[in-house]
């Protein structure tokens, strides 16, 4: 029974990552006819989603903080309950400000999804079925980009486009009701060999700043994150601009990478598992895998030089499966350090750090691409995920459980003192 609820929770999860992403999406497809009825302007639409960005970045470490001291449970239910309250307000909206409005806590629900994911596995699976967990619950999220834009279309075609907002926000409501009835007590995590042993004492800012991989992982968040938004917000207009598909062919292709990287995002936690399962240490398994996501990464810069369409989106695929390899791992190494005392604060900080770096360099992104091309970006993509497993490998030689809310420390674990 115990085994059958784990799954089920994970399930959960991958169905609320899933909705996070297509409700942030559903907007990029209604604003056509938004704009049509309500003359929103560019720069208008532009500010829509600054708000989300902003709302965002702040919540994502905020709601990770919140999650590590009320818990997975009721921190998740919270989130999800916020942002599917705001997905369905748009369904109402009549102007720019009430959407300017409904957008900024969409961002501010959504936030906290992934810190809660990254508790709850914690919390649920030990180090060998941990990063497949993960893999799962992540992998909600690329399905959610897969069938955003078709879900979209066919319910506006048939509900308007209120009711492309609405059906999922409701959706997200049932989700709630779902996770809070599902029995989660104590008694049923009680014989887990990860849950730690003593207080479970939260952690301060202060003490999390103060140790080096917490800086480590926000520091590669932030190189790494601009990376996955351009593959997300740009690809559809490269296909379009350099590669001459037109709007309905690229329909067809923009969901290849997306399910690439849902596949990986699961057989990347699964990988890492097996290693673990056959005598590799955490830190052998976790850097292993990344490793390869690196090496294949290194396969972006073609994507400028190929002829063919279809080569050129399978080498995007690649890429992202590479991501979805990297991005599991990443969470779960962060879990086996910070535990359960810290887990959500530091996935918070780092999401944060990235989506702060995008909203920084998505601007800057249109004037390399505008002034010269886009084989800069493609060149950058190739080579930001070896110099952040560097960085790694380098600043963290071990991922092992860090001393928390304890008065000994690990000295090669800490920053140093000025």
């Amino acid at each position: 029974m115990k085994k059958n609820l784990r799954w089920l929770i994970v399930f959960l999860l991958f169905i609320a990552t899933g909705l996070s992403f297509l409700d942030r999406q559903v907007l990029s497809i209604a604003i056509i006819k938004i704009q049509q009825e309500f003359h929103i302007t560019d720069v208008q639409y532009g500010l829509i989603n600054t708000s989300f960005l902003i709302s965002y970045a702040i919540m994502f470490t905020l709601g990770g903080w919140l999650i590590d001291r009320v818990g997975g449970k009721l921190g998740l239910a919270i989130s999800v309950g916020v942002w599917s309250v705001a997905n369905s307000l748009h369904a109402v909206m009549n102007s720019f400000s009430q959407l300017l409005t409904f957008r900024f806590f969409l961002g501010m629900g959504e936030g906290g999804c992934f810190p809660g994911a990254a508790w709850t596995v914690y919390r649920w699976f030990d180090k060998e079925e941990r990063a497949l967990a993960n893999g799962i619950a992540i992998g909600g999220s690329a399905i959610g980009a897969v069938v955003a834009p078709p879900l979209t279309i066919w319910l506006s075609t048939n509900y308007g486009w209120r009711g492309g907002f609405l059906i999922p926000g409701l959706i997200g409501i049932v989700w709630v009701i779902a996770w809070l009835v599902t029995p989660w007590k104590k008694e049923n995590m009680a014989s887990l060999a990860q849950l730690e042993s003593g207080p479970k004492e939260t952690v301060s800012f202060l003490e999390l700043l103060k140790k080096r991989p917490t800086w480590v992982f926000i520091i590669i968040r932030f190189l790494l994150d601009p990376v996955f938004y351009f593959m997300m917000f740009w690809i559809p207009k490269y296909l379009s601009s350099v590669r001459n598909v037109s709007f309905d062919q690229i329909g067809k292709l923009f969901w290849i990478p997306f399910l690439a990287l849902g596949i990986a995002n699961i057989l990347g936690g699964w990988f890492s598992g097996q290693l673990i399962a056959h005598q590799y240490s955490i830190n052998k398994a976790r850097k292993t895998v990344m490793g390869i996501a690196a090496l294949l990464t290194l396969s972006a810069p073609a994507i400028s030089w190929v002829s063919s369409v279809e080569v050129a989106v399978a080498l995007m695929a690649v890429f992202m499966f590479a991501h979805g390899f990297w991005i599991t791992n990443y969470i779960t190494s962060i879990s086996d350090m910070f535990g359960q005392k810290a887990t959500s604060t530091v996935v918070g900080l780092s999401g944060t750090a990235g989506a702060v770096s995008s909203l920084l360099l998505n601007p800057l992104m249109g004037v390399v691409i505008q002034r010269y091309s886009y084989t800069p970006l493609w060149i950058a993509s190739g080579l930001l995920y070896p110099l952040a497993f560097v960085l790694l490998v380098v600043l963290i030689p071990r991922i092992k459980t860090l001393a928390l809310g304890a008065k000994q420390e690990f000295v090669n674990q800490a920053m140093p003192t000025p």
